[in-house]
């Protein structure tokens, strides 16, 4: 990586990935081929959902909104990475990195709810199917999209807000490759204590609630599932089921260490290759796990490719 260059008082400067790792560079460019690859995927999952007619269903409609946050999570990221990369310069500017801040918390807290949203819809389709179609409407939907979001933006804004009013010593190094809450406090000149405790309380209702509200309902599942009868029921309820659990475990038990965890109990590089996975290798793997392990969606790219073979 090339050398830090001067940058302004008033600006950040970026360490990087793995700073002091030989080949840096190497893992810039394999990260921009991850970002092409999440582009690709998640937008031809956008894509299917949006004209197969079969997939206009809640639990496609949550997927599709998962696929939109993944896209603009890994995008407030990768491109400020690759352009500091390529020009070989690590600074952002302090309204920069509170901006980042604030899309990334925000982006963030939603997937953490929606993941809860899904749980929710799986665990409803499987326990009380007879209901489902009166609790689960477009009302509830708009509402809980609506509450969510609004939710999670107001947060952000706040800790953005006053996190970037904690001054800092020195010069304003982050040893990460992006403006987050945890590395901008270790750079205080003041005792953010207090402040840690609140971050601490918040991380309980936006990422251990619905860690555990998740794991709750697919517990729930798994019984209802042994009651079933069907083979191929069992079978297509357990292939969602296993989807949901793997993108739930990658994004959220890595955020739960980062954020949950004393930042004294492990390093800048573990902190680093926790954030990658929840940040950017997530975001790749969602629209894999979700078509590859789905049906439907298989169906859905299969009869897509073949109406435009036929027309070709």
């Amino acid at each position: 990586m090339a050398k830090i260059n001067d940058t302004s008082t008033t600006d950040f400067i970026l360490l990087g990935l793995f700073p002091e790792f030989q080949y840096a560079s190497l893992l810039v460019y394999l990260i921009l081929l991850v970002y092409l690859i999440t582009l690709t995927g998640n937008s031809i999952l956008i894509f299917l959902i949006w004209v197969d007619s079969h997939l206009h269903t809640p639990m496609y409609f949550l997927l599709s909104q998962l696929s939109i946050i993944d896209l603009f999570y890994i995008s407030s990221l990768v491109p400020k990475m690759v352009v500091n990369c390529f020009l070989g310069k690590h600074s952002i500017s302090c309204i920069g990195c509170g901006v980042q801040m604030f899309f990334c918390r925000t982006l963030g807290g939603a997937e953490c709810l929606l993941l809860t949203f899904m749980s929710f819809d799986q665990f409803l389709a499987v326990c009380n199917p007879l209901r489902y179609t009166i609790i689960i409407n477009s009302k509830i939907f708009l509402l809980m999209a609506v509450t969510s979001w609004t939710g999670v933006a107001l947060n952000s804004l706040v800790q953005t807000t006053y996190t970037m009013r904690f001054p800092v010593c020195g010069l304003k190094k982050i040893n990460n490759f992006f403006c987050e809450i945890p590395a901008i406090l270790k750079l205080s000149c003041e005792d953010t204590s207090d402040y840690e405790m609140v971050l601490f309380m918040v991380s309980i209702i936006f990422i251990l609630t619905p860690f555990s509200l998740v794991v709750t309902s697919y517990i729930r599942i798994f019984l209802a599932v042994l009651t079933i009868k069907s083979p191929e029921g069992r079978k297509k309820s357990e292939s969602t089921r296993s989807s949901h659990l793997i993108v739930v475990s990658l994004y959220l038990g890595p955020a739960i260490v980062v954020y949950m965890i004393p930042g004294s109990s492990h390093t800048p590089a573990l902190d680093q290759g926790l954030s990658v996975i929840y940040t950017i290798l997530t975001p790749m793997l969602n629209p894999l796990i979700y078509s590859l392990r789905n049906k439907e969606v298989v169906w859905a790219i299969k009869k897509t490719l073949g109406k435009y073979l036929i027309s070709k």
